[in-house]
């Protein structure tokens, strides 16, 4: 009886070795290929998924600049107001000028981050195509596909173009809009406000030179989604 259990514990052993030696290759086969697959499934987006993120972050920058071009008119005119020579109530229009001033702060970043994901999905985009330019094996669908590949690359790189230098402007006007407002805040006098009269001119004609930059970005980009908007499609 003694034997046959150890018989039988030996065989049980044996038993386990091998099923673990079989178990183990397929553990290791199963989560290597899970992993392919999941790599397989990020990288596999469509050239449809690529234009349609591209067309949505110009969307939000589109959107932002006329919130932007909005607050330019509202910042210029209480600075404006505040400055006048004789203002009879300083202290609210101060109040309202610093509340412009808080609120431009926040739509330069918001612009910033939107502008920088608008350029990386940009990027991805056209090197994904690029990637596939000579795969057609119809001389005539890959002569179109160079054509339109040219054409809106052409249109796409004046928003990047454009972009740049607005989005260093807008950080100049917004650094200056709130060093006036910290300045103005701890002199709240006549002769407060009137030595800094020059400067708040200047700075309202900057703001102004801001606005026609942002309207010529904004230009590049519907154009930019006109190019690419599908057929039926109506731009928002």
């Amino acid at each position: 009886m003694i034997i046959n259990s150890q018989l039988s514990r030996s065989l049980r052993d044996i038993k386990d070795t091998i099923m673990k030696r079989i178990t183990k290759p397929i553990n290791v086969f199963a989560t290597l290929l899970l992993a392919f697959t999941f790599t397989v499934a990020a990288c596999s987006t469509t050239g449809l998924q690529r234009s349609e993120a591209v067309q949505s972050d110009m969307k939000t920058v589109d959107n932002d600049i006329k919130l932007i071009i909005v607050q330019l008119d509202a910042v210029g005119a209480s600075l404006d107001e505040l400055t006048k020579p004789g203002q009879a109530d300083v202290r609210r229009a101060f109040e309202v000028f610093e509340k412009n001033v808080a609120k431009m702060e926040k739509l330069e970043k918001d612009f910033s981050n939107h502008a920088n994901q608008m350029t990386a999905s940009g990027k991805t985009y056209f090197e994904e195509w690029d990637k596939n330019k000579n795969k057609y094996d119809n001389p005539e669908i890959q002569r179109n596909s160079d054509e339109r590949r040219a054409a809106l690359g052409q249109t796409y790189d004046r928003i990047g173009e454009n972009s740049k230098g607005v989005k260093e402007a807008f950080k100049t006007y917004v650094s200056d809009v709130t060093q006036i407002s910290s300045y103005i805040s701890n002199d709240l006098t006549t002769a407060g406000i009137t030595s800094i009269a020059s400067l708040a001119d200047n700075t309202v004609r900057n703001g102004t030179h801001l606005k026609n930059e942002l309207e010529t970005l904004q230009s590049a980009i519907e154009d930019a989604r006109a190019e690419m908007v599908q057929s039926g499609v109506t731009m928002n």
